[in-house]
């Protein structure tokens, strides 16, 4: 297995991560013997440095830096907030419109990690703008209603906390699809039956940022996953295919 690559030049590599693929080994996950980072290194012969992460089950645009140095710039970046992202997910309900959600957020405490940790942190900012694409309703009953309503939204984080976008969005009532930690357990349960998969509906779509060597805006775009591409065309959306084609500019 490869992974696709987006973009390359001498000092970076960006990535589109397939869902369930972690970024690099960690003891929350001690059995995986798959990750991004040495796959990414494997297939381009170099060593690579993670910049960014991204949980498991989301998809899209990874970027990793070729030297510890343009590591260190693009972090930089990252810390400053000065890297714009962009995703796109799959949620329950009619979400229309535009808004920001400015809802602090606490530090999330892995048990395997955090078993002989006492202390609780304060909650930290956390920003996120959403945007909706399209909202639609099938003629299926779930909870109690007689059809079930769903909205496809893009997200843009303003911060990088841990599980952000999706708690967010579980905390605007809007939880996404296929999120078992902050979801619905119902929708999800209809959504893996019903296509034959358990699929988180989230995925990195777009990441712009200054290359910190050419100092050029570099803006990259990754296509959505065959699956998740054939559950909205089922379900009926329309707008998803204009914003699930791969584009580079540079």
């Amino acid at each position: 297995m490869s992974i696709p690559i987006l973009y390359q030049d001498e000092f970076l590599v960006i990535v589109n991560k397939p869902s369930g693929l972690l970024v690099h080994k960690t003891n929350l996950d001690k059995y995986e013997t798959r990750f991004a980072l040495q796959m990414v290194r494997d297939q381009i012969g170099k060593i690579v440095y993670p910049v960014h992460r991204l949980d498991k089950p989301t998809s899209g645009v990874l970027v990793f830096a070729l030297s510890s140095a343009v590591a260190k710039d693009i972090c930089l970046a990252f810390a400053e907030h000065q890297v714009r992202k962009e995703y796109l997910a799959l949620v329950r309900g009619s979400l229309a419109g535009s808004l920001c959600i400015d809802y602090p957020l606490k530090e999330e405490k892995a048990k395997i990690r955090d078993k002989h940790t006492q202390k609780q942190t304060p909650p930290q900012s956390a920003v996120t703008d959403i945007e909706s694409v399209e909202s639609i309703e099938i003629p299926v009953e779930i909870d109690k209603y007689p059809t079930s309503r769903y909205s496809l939204i893009k997200a843009f984080p303003k911060t990088g906390r841990q599980h952000q976008i999706r708690r967010h969005l579980r905390h605007i009532g809007h939880p996404i699809i296929g999120d078992v930690t902050h979801g619905s357990g119902k929708h999800n349960k209809y959504f893996e039956e019903t296509f034959q998969k358990r699929q988180l509906f989230l995925a990195s779509t777009q990441i712009s940022f200054i290359h910190p060597m050419t100092q050029k805006t570099l803006s990259v775009q990754a296509p959505l996953e065959e699956h998740f591409q054939n559950v909205l065309e089922k379900l009926g959306f329309s707008r998803y295919g204009l914003i699930s084609m791969g584009v580079i500019k540079n």
